[in-house]
């Protein structure tokens, strides 16, 4: 069975047709081509498919697609630029944060929530 699952992904609209047990990382990752966020472990244990969905962290490898259908993600790709690094990217890079880079994004869409939600540590 199909579903079409329509959402904004970083600021845009998009439209796709998937099986119904497509994680959102798979739609991420396999239909719209955004390989910033990895899977790790498949069992929400690591962290680093991690986005926002709806202004909240959530594990993209246990959340269906058809789950986020109507609602606003945010990837790593959708928060700075090569050229204007999103201030919690900044902050990894000028702190050595980065190890080998595989859960990166994870841990720094984690810490944007974090930050979001935790106004004193702003």
């Amino acid at each position: 069975m199909s579903v079409t699952v329509n959402l904004s992904v970083n600021g845009k609209q998009v439209s796709r047709t998937c099986p119904a047990q497509t994680t959102l990382v798979e739609l991420l990752r396999e239909h719209l081509s955004l390989t910033g966020t990895h899977v790790g472990c498949d069992t929400t244990q690591c962290g680093a498919c991690t986005v926002h969905l709806n202004g909240k962290a959530v594990k993209s490898c246990t959340v269906l697609a058809a789950q986020a259908d109507g609602s606003e993600v945010i990837t790593i790709e959708g928060i700075g630029a090569p050229d204007a690094l999103h201030p919690m990217q900044a902050a990894f890079k000028a702190c050595h944060g980065l190890q080998c880079g595989f859960c990166t994004p994870g841990m720094i869409m984690t810490a944007i929530d974090l930050v979001q939600r935790t106004p004193q540590l702003d």
